[in-house]
């Protein structure tokens, strides 16, 4: 049986799960989206907001404050 060009969608990974050390633009400064979902997550865990972060390092710190406050991903 021939693979159609769909075939294979789940054997690639998806660049939605890219390391943030692997991302081209990860050391431009963070997105407005990034910044203000992580200002809300630093005030909700009670920690200092960064906001000179790059876009993989707020992308970590996402990451580990939802894990602090249980928002986000299932963990």
């Amino acid at each position: 049986m021939a693979k159609t060009p769909d075939s294979n969608a789940n054997d690639t990974p998806s660049n939605t799960v890219k390391d943030p050390s692997e991302w081209t633009t990860g050391d431009e400064t963070m997105t407005g989206a990034q910044a203000s979902y992580l200002k809300t997550l630093s005030e909700e865990a009670g920690v200092p907001f960064d906001e000179t972060l790059s876009k993989a390092e707020a992308s970590r710190r996402i990451d580990e404050l939802q894990a602090k406050t249980g928002r986000g991903r299932d963990h």
